[in-house]
């Protein structure tokens, strides 16, 4: 049994992990498309996977091999921020966290593109703001996402893999 000092209620300890809980929630699990690359770490822990650095001339990528299997590469300027994230394997990755802010653009295009398509065909999103290209089938998966207007000068589209 929980013994209380004077002061701490159960209600007031409660009441704090519950907002604890909730900050921690609130943070990112994946180096979201566009954002910092400060979460790669956090990225390899939720995998179980172990990571590996891969340096190009403006920008590097970060390797994270999964224990199930699925690959997932961030494609990281020289000043931090994710501009490319690509996957590949037998289970497809939570594109929510991938995605981050770009996740809504990217529904609201796939549901679009999805009431004129016929079959399974994949899918390929190409906007101004985001690029986004998966195909598959099960134990097979595999896409990229990128932001045009983010990708550094030296980078080939066709790299992003």
């Amino acid at each position: 049994m929980l013994k209380l000092q004077a002061g701490f209620t159960k209600s007031k300890i409660l009441a704090t992990l519950g907002v604890l809980g909730c900050l921690f929630a609130a943070l990112p699990l994946w180096a979201a498309l566009g954002g910092d690359a400060a979460t790669v770490q956090a990225d390899q822990v939720h995998l179980q996977g172990s990571l590996r650095t891969i340096a190009a001339q403006e920008y590097s990528v970060q390797e994270i091999q999964s224990a199930s299997g699925t690959t997932v590469r961030e494609y990281v300027t020289s000043s931090g921020k994710v501009f490319a994230v690509a996957w590949q394997g037998p289970w497809p990755p939570d594109l929510r966290q991938l995605l981050g802010s770009y996740f809504d653009p990217y529904i609201k295009a796939a549901r679009a593109q999805n009431s004129s398509r016929i079959g399974r065909r994949p899918l390929a999103i190409n906007q101004a703001g985001l690029v986004v290209q998966i195909e598959g089938h099960p134990r097979a998966y595999a896409g990229r996402a990128y932001v045009p207007n983010l990708l550094p000068s030296s980078m080939q589209v066709e790299a992003i893999r």
